[in-house]
């Protein structure tokens, strides 16, 4: 078991899940393209299409700033750079978009590029532009309460660093998760100490059912999600014209840094529920299953300040996010969008969110709502109306189009969600992926399904010559989609990886979704230089193993059994954690690893004793099998060879794996 823990211990998988190290010295890359003239016309047609003359945003997003970092690239762990700030400075030298860049992101890159201190209103502050999210600062006479956390903890220290330079060096005496998502929560222990947490000095106050989401989404599928988020964030593309240049949501991710959780210590329950922290009154409105399966807005009425947590953002948001999650119910988030408008609309002079800049004004503020609930509401309703009528996800994406009033709305623009792929969303929430042609029940696999393609359409040679016409032609969506066959039936076919490497670039360039830019450039850049090396994860984070219970750390290592490698094998094993009381019966029968909790079998192979503190030193690879046996800390009673085999049957995590070729 020592050697499993080594080579997979459960902490990594979690960590790999939300952090990326800097990426290793590579050979040269194949040079990006320029855009073509296709593109070019494309990208010269939407910057005709944008209601420019609208520059409500950039007042906003300018409005109030007081200072910046000296240093915009805040260090992270080990001489690195947890966020780069100035790799963006591309960005702020040129107003008008470069050829390979939609202007419409261009835009939002720009504002998303604004970074600093800015006041909200007279006692409320936001560190803005140094990571993905924002951090909040609300002043009360003797100290601060901060909204969300940031992702690293390097990045939120300093943000209260900066605060302090510009306003009164008092402590914080309550930290505020609007929800579990980690951009949010993960830089908690740059602001504040868990001693002052647990002495009561401190208190972090966050939806209910917070913990439980906050450790669990990216458990079971955390290599699948970890390996598909670098295609969302665009891990491993430079930065630059031809390149990232944001997400849409703000710029990016930190790419190194520390990640923390601490639980909260209160935990709201339910709309119009009440808390006053030094003379600072809250008022809470639940939100769940909008952005995050549990989350909350909070209207601070002294100050007539909302904070809209990330129902309410700068862009049209994703019903269903491309890095792999479970689908989001649209229909809620508008509802709870028109709830808030109810409750808050007279009592707010200024909104403000997890993202992006705040609205000032009721007028400003109701029209910013009204028109995110109804992008919701609209894409819900007709993809639903769509799907009534018969037609599948894709024929719903291309047919569907928002009326102009909220077309024109930047705020709903598709940065970073977009309605296309929201669409599918709402079809898959309530229809699933079969779209019920018997054809699409049982294709074949791709591998398969490519070579007989390839055959079909006269072989390589034919496919690629037909595939250049048409992306002279500007059909770049179908050389991509028909050249995948070519490259799966002949991965090593470097003219057809090269074309269809061409293809996806130009549709990155096209592309007004920061995520979907990433997407297609990154794809672009494996099928011409192969999947890059990365260097290993983070270390496993303690926060996030202490938070998870022992039946998810149990079903993780149910869904690492390779059924043919166990085939016929019965084992049973008691666990029983000395520290916390809790126990449970797991059981090998039929290729299926179960778990029962509070439960023992008499007849147990063998039974394990250890305390829950033991188990996670385990789980960060900070204690092996052998010396935990040695020291008492970890005892086995019965057949230790049962036990021995058991673990052996989980398979360590898998590795990176392809994505654009097999």
């Amino acid at each position: 078991m020592g050697a499993f823990w080594a080579r997979a211990g459960m902490g990594a998988v979690l960590c790999a899940a939300v952090i990326f190290a800097p990426l290793a010295d590579n050979a040269a890359q194949e040079a990006a393209k320029p855009a073509t003239d296709i593109t070019r016309q494309h990208n010269r047609s939407m910057a005709a299409s944008l209601p420019l003359d609208d520059r409500r945003d950039a007042e906003e997003a300018a409005r109030g700033l007081i200072a910046r970092l000296d240093n915009p690239d805040i260090p992270g762990r080990n001489s690195s750079t947890a966020f780069a700030r100035s790799s963006y400075n591309f960005i702020d030298a040129a107003e008008q978009a470069p050829d390979t860049v939609n202007p419409s992101l261009w835009r939002q890159a720009r504002l998303n590029n604004l970074h600093g201190l800015f006041e909200v209103r007279p006692g409320i502050y936001q560190f803005r532009g140094y990571d993905l999210a924002n951090m909040t600062f609300v002043e009360t006479p003797n100290g601060y309460v901060v909204i969300d956390t940031l992702l690293v903890a390097e990045a939120a220290r300093a943000g209260l660093e900066l605060l302090y330079k510009h306003r009164p060096r008092k402590p914080v005496l309550a930290v505020i998760y609007t929800h579990p998502h980690i951009d949010h929560f993960g830089g908690v222990r740059g602001v504040i100490d868990e001693a002052d947490v647990k002495a009561g000095k401190v208190k972090i106050i966050a939806p209910a059912h917070f913990m439980e989401h906050a450790v669990s989404e990216n458990v079971l599928l955390g290599t699948a999600m970890t390996r598909r988020a670098e295609y969302q964030f665009g891990i491993g593309l430079a930065r630059g014209p031809q390149g990232q240049v944001d997400t849409g949501l703000g710029k990016t991710v930190s790419s190194t840094g520390t990640i923390g959780l601490i639980a909260p210590t209160d935990l709201i329950e339910r709309t119009g529920q009440t808390m006053t922290i030094d003379g600072l009154r809250m008022e809470f409105q639940m939100t769940p299953e909008t952005e995050a399966p549990a989350e909350m807005n909070i209207l601070f009425p002294d100050l007539r300040a909302l904070c809209l947590a990330e129902n309410v953002s700068g862009v049209m948001h994703n019903l269903y996010t491309l890095r792999g999650a479970l689908v989001r119910d649209g229909k809620a988030w508008a509802y709870y969008i028109d709830e808030a408008m109810r409750l808050y609309g007279d009592r707010a002079d200024v909104a403000f969110s997890s993202h992006h800049w705040p609205r000032w004004g009721r007028e400003r503020i109701a029209e910013v709502m009204e028109k995110t609930r109804d992008l919701y509401k609209f894409t819900h309703d007709q993809s639903v109306r769509l799907a009534n009528k018969g037609l599948v996800p894709a024929e719903i994406a291309e047919t569907i189009k928002l009326p102009k009033e909220l077309d024109q709305a930047w705020h709903n623009r598709g940065y970073y969600g977009t309605l296309k792929h929201n669409a599918k969303a709402v079809y898959q929430r309530y229809l699933g992926w079969y779209d019920a042609h018997p054809a699409h029940l049982d294709p074949l696999p791709p591998e398969q399904g490519a070579k007989r393609y390839v055959d079909f359409m006269g072989g390589s040679a034919a496919m690629l010559k037909r595939a250049g016409e048409y992306y002279a032609r500007g059909e770049y969506r179908f050389v991509a989609e028909v050249l995948t066959h070519l490259v799966f039936a002949e991965p090593d076919n470097k003219a057809a990886r090269g074309l269809q490497a061409d293809a996806l670039e130009q549709l990155g360039y096209q592309a007004e979704s920061g995520v979907w830019r990433n997407l297609y450039l990154l794809g672009a850049q494996e099928l011409r230089d192969g999947l890059r090396k990365l260097p290993p994860a983070s270390t496993a984070n303690p926060d996030t193993i202490a938070g998870l219970t022992l039946d998810m750390m149990f079903d993780f290592l149910a869904v690492r059994i390779d059924p043919e490698a166990v085939a016929g094998k019965t084992i049973s094993v008691n666990w029983r954690f000395t520290d916390t009381g809790e126990t449970f019966h797991m059981f090998l029968r039929n290729s299926v690893l179960n778990h029962r909790r509070d439960a023992l079998d008499d007849k147990a192979d063998a039974t394990v004793s250890l305390t829950r503190q033991t188990w996670n030193r385990i789980a960060l690879r900070e204690l092996s099998l052998p010396v935990a046996v040695l020291t008492g800390d970890l005892k086995i009673a019965g057949n230790p060879l049962a036990y021995l085999d058991l673990m052996r049957q989980v398979e360590p995590p898998g590795d990176r794996f392809n994505i654009v070729t097999p």
